[in-house]
């Protein structure tokens, strides 16, 4: 299902990865991560071009938005079994699977944008884009 939504949304060859996480009201619970949009989870961007080598990488100087090759994109993992016993529904018989995604981190990978504070900054200009 994730894999699915990061080709859709994102585009094809969009990769996923989990990382084991803590979330309070989930278990197992991951972090969700996706290829960075902007240098194709390669974590390189530029030429390499003598000073823009960062520690003689030959890919060029490391992203400004990923710095690794991967985003973070949100939480996600199975509803804790007490959670739905308190919501009144029977953890043997049914389970239930959570993930929250930052609306601006979304858009802001969708569209290669380098800095989330961009969406706070009350610049008409910028946010008039969207």
């Amino acid at each position: 299902m994730l894999d699915y939504f990061a080709e859709k949304y994102f585009g094809k060859g969009t990769k996923t990865r989990l990382r084991p996480h803590h979330f309070q009201f989930t278990e197992p619970s991951f972090e969700v991560d996706i290829t960075c949009t902007v240098c194709k989870g390669t974590g390189f961007s530029g030429h390499p071009q003598g000073d823009q080598r960062q520690n003689g990488h030959p890919e060029g100087v490391r992203c400004k938005v990923c710095k690794s090759g991967w985003l973070e994109l949100g939480g996600t993992g199975m509803v804790h079994p007490n959670v739905l016993k308190d919501g009144g529904i029977d953890p043997k018989k049914y389970s239930g699977w959570a993930f929250g995604f930052g609306i601006e981190r979304v858009i802001m990978m969708k569209y290669g944008l380098d800095d989330i504070r961009n969406y706070y900054s009350g610049d008409i200009r910028f946010l008039e884009q969207f």
